[in-house]
């Protein structure tokens, strides 16, 4: 299927007519009237009604014109990008990450990208609080689960799980756990997103999901004050095998209940809308897939 018949199909449903369309593309109208003939030859579907004095869409062409408008949409996007990547990558990007992944995992991946572009400036803001991009004059985020408000553009960077774990010596003071019903006895280290504590921890095991409201005595905003709170032998902790990579391989933390599955803490690079997705984006996600991949590969080879 040609991109240039998908076009001429546009403008002919835009114009009403074949010649109008074919004069603002400089072709004839003959070879207009071909590629539409191509066209519904490949669909195997008329596209228009025709007739001596008009021309309007049937109702297969009504429906294929939405989704022949979002993909030449999307390719002509697509072109933009690759056009943009060519040129110097400059200006300055406001990028939000959490605070563990942003302290601990994605300073020196941000340090290496900016020698790669030294012309880009960094606007970096960490936190747990989920940032308003108009308010807070965001361009793109970092956001563990899938985004709720459809219309934000989310980019997948990584599959991870949620892992429970303690340290050896919280471990060798209170003992190892190996089922559900052990957590109560243990005092857990909580974090809170927007007012909210994560108190209520849920894992899966043969196809059986489990649910369990904890308790413990420390609680912080700062998802990186419970996973400190955790290698100091304060209690036990349930983040994301990416935040806690570099714990579990040199072996500070320790995962518990391996027999259970841990929820999703799946990655994504958001942003507010399509408009918003630069080539500088696009470098950055595809610089932070890779650097994931590599990092989560390491801690399950170790």
């Amino acid at each position: 299927m040609q991109i240039n018949d998908l076009t001429l199909f546009v403008r002919v449903a835009d114009c009403g007519s074949i010649t109008a369309a074919a004069t603002e593309l400089d072709i004839s109208p003959a070879s207009a009237s071909a590629a539409l003939k191509r066209l519904e030859k490949q669909l195997e579907t008329s596209l228009f009604i025709r007739s001596t004095r008009s021309l309007r869409l049937t109702d297969a062409g009504e429906r294929y014109l939405i989704h022949c408008r979002r993909a030449l949409t999307d390719l002509n996007l697509g072109q933009q990008a690759i056009d943009n990547v060519k040129e110097k990558i400059s200006g300055v990007v406001s990028l939000a990450v959490p605070s563990d992944v942003g302290r601990n995992v994605l300073l020196p991946w941000l340090d290496a990208f900016m020698d790669e572009y030294p012309e880009l400036k960094l606007r970096l803001h960490i936190g747990d609080t989920l940032s308003d991009f108009y308010h807070d004059k965001i361009d793109v985020a970092l956001r563990s689960g899938t985004p709720k408000d459809s219309s934000l553009v989310a980019f997948k960077i990584c599959s991870a799980q949620r892992v429970l774990c303690a340290s050896p010596e919280y471990i060798a003071k209170w003992g190892s756990i190996e089922s559900i019903d052990q957590l109560s006895e243990h005092s857990c280290l909580f974090f809170m997103l927007d007012d909210r504590t994560h108190d209520q921890w849920a894992f899966t095991k043969g196809g059986k999901e489990f649910k369990v409201r904890v308790t413990g005595n420390r609680t912080c905003n700062d998802a990186d004050i419970a996973r400190r709170w955790a290698v100091a032998g304060k209690g036990i902790v349930y983040k994301s095998s990416l935040d806690l990579g570099d714990d579990l391989v040199t072996g500070r933390l320790v995962p518990l209940m391996t027999d259970y599955q841990g929820e999703s803490a799946d990655l994504y690079l958001v942003c507010p809308g399509r408009d918003h997705v630069t080539p500088i984006i696009l470098l950055l996600r595809d610089m932070l897939r890779e650097r994931c991949k590599q990092r989560l590969g390491l801690k399950l080879r170790k």
